[in-house]
């Protein structure tokens, strides 16, 4: 094991004898890395000699850029919990935001939060108004990570719109554009949309584009979407996002794709050759985490899907956390109708997707990783502890489906260009220290569906903008996160 003991605070920190993943997917190579403040200051020989430095031995551990957690719902949870260990503790240094359609701003206190909503924490973390209001308080008590934003279609709903069950008026489109507008001129990096979910099922395709107006002309903007319909009518789907991609002149992020229901298992190889195929007409990527199984609000087309649901949390019936759907039904002798009934408001996890297809779209070269984690959730899904050290241990070492510096592009270099951050993401001299330190013979996600809430073994060392914020076993308290910026 590295002695990882982190010197007093220096000017300059030498990060010695590592083996450095670079973010680009280039091969591995030893080096040395010095750190000056915030910025990797230079990539020298093994061995160096630093007059001055603080030094930390990595003899035996690999060490990359920050992962970039691509597809998060941690709006709230960066000012409830800002030592962020679900995802220090796996490598990551950067969280997109506001995903699925779903933010905390700009939604005015006291605004009812119909789900999916209250995902992102309870109601009194509904407190700004503005998008910059919360901007703002993320930068006056920052996290131990650095964040992504985007403004959610949903919540733009919420604010604009006194009855959700029906698609907006001119009048109701143009509140919505103007709020948008004042998030981008604050910062945000776009909009995501979630028509799959209540709240915003009944948008129509004009809606989104007539919202989105705004981003035209702003260059470098990103329309993540969660599909309408990830299931039977994905194709139809699939081409909704792209028809708003390019009406918006955006890139298209396709969130956490995944083929729904035993009926479309195979079909990701259909879906990502449509993807690639627009991928020669407009800006598209995707992410994707490592699981079998999603998580999201009590839904029966959902139940109906899976092979197996298990709740995690329910409003009603806080006894049912980590029951299956399947067990609580035959104890109840309810039907299907009358469980969600009797448990909603819920959540939970849904065994619907084929293991074949998760690892065909986390191969694909255009996906990132994402891990669309749920961090309120009672009983969470593993992925939001476990997404980024499941790829390394599974897929890359146990498998062999990714090479090691593949993998790491996925979480840095590749997350980084498609949201268009020209300072960090690939660990290069000029760049921002946001790095990771890891045992690849080791590295390991714990989190299970029965146990979620484990930290990874093998994450040695994370440091956002030069600062430690993991030691291999606990967060430093240190929170040097930033709200990054769009270039």
């Amino acid at each position: 094991m590295a002695d990882l003991a982190t010197p007093s605070a220096q000017q300059q920190l030498l990060l010695r004898g590592g083996t450095v993943i670079d973010g680009s997917g280039a091969p591995p190579r030893r080096a040395d890395v010095l750190i000056e403040g915030d910025t990797i200051a230079d990539i020298l020989p093994p061995g160096s000699e630093i007059a001055g430095a603080g030094v930390v031995e990595l003899d035996g551990l690999a060490l990359a850029p920050g992962f970039i957690d691509s597809h998060t719902h941690d709006d709230g949870y960066l000012l409830a919990h800002p030592d962020m260990v679900p995802k220090v503790s796996q490598g990551v240094t950067t969280v997109v935001t506001g995903n699925c359609g779903v933010s905390l701003a700009p939604v005015p206190p006291g605004s009812p939060l119909p789900q999916p909503l209250d995902l992102l924490g309870p109601p009194e973390l509904f407190r700004y108004a503005s998008f910059s209001s919360w901007m703002d308080a993320l930068r006056q008590t920052p996290a131990a990570v650095n964040v992504i934003p985007l403004v959610g279609h949903a919540s733009l709903r919420v604010s604009a719109m006194d009855d959700l069950q029906r698609a907006a008026t001119p009048q109701e489109c143009d509140t919505m554009r103007q709020l948008l507008a004042e998030a981008l001129d604050a910062g945000a990096f776009g909009m995501s949309t979630g028509t799959f979910y209540p709240p915003a099922q009944h948008a129509t395709t004009q809606e989104i584009i007539d919202i989105g107006e705004t981003m035209r002309g702003r260059g470098g903007m990103v329309y993540a979407v969660h599909l309408r319909d990830e299931s039977d009518r994905i194709d139809e789907a699939i081409e909704e996002a792209l028809e708003i991609g390019r009406a918006l002149t955006a890139r298209v992020v396709f969130s956490h794709h995944k083929l729904a229901g035993e009926r479309n298992h195979g079909r990701s190889a259909q879906t990502l050759s449509r993807i690639d195929e627009a991928g020669a007409m407009q800006p598209v990527c995707l992410d994707c985490h490592p699981y079998p199984a999603t998580s999201t609000m009590l839904r029966l087309d959902r139940v109906r899907l899976a092979s197996r649901t298990l709740i995690a949390w329910s409003k009603n019936e806080p006894s049912a956390q980590g029951r299956d759907f399947a067990d609580l039904q035959r104890e109840w002798g309810l039907d299907d109708e009358a469980m969600l009934q009797r448990l909603a408001p819920a959540g939970a996890i849904y065994f619907l997707m084929d293991e074949r297809d998760v690892e065909r779209i986390l191969a694909h070269p255009r996906t990132m990783v994402g891990s669309d984690g749920l961090p309120f959730d009672p009983h969470p899904h593993p992925r939001q502890w476990g997404t980024f050290t499941r790829v390394l241990s599974r897929l890359v070492r146990d498998k062999g489906l990714l090479t090691l510096e593949a993998a790491v592009h996925k979480m840095t270099g590749l997350a980084a260009s498609n949201y268009g951050l020209v300072d960090r993401g690939l660990l290069r001299p000029g760049l921002r220290a946001d790095l990771v330190a890891f045992d690849a013979q080791r590295v390991t996600d714990l989190a299970t569906f029965d146990n979620p809430v484990q930290a990874s073994r093998g994450i040695e060392g994370v440091w956002v903008n030069g600062q430690r914020v993991w030691d291999g076993q606990r967060p430093t308290g240190l929170r040097p996160g930033k709200v990054l910026q769009r270039h």
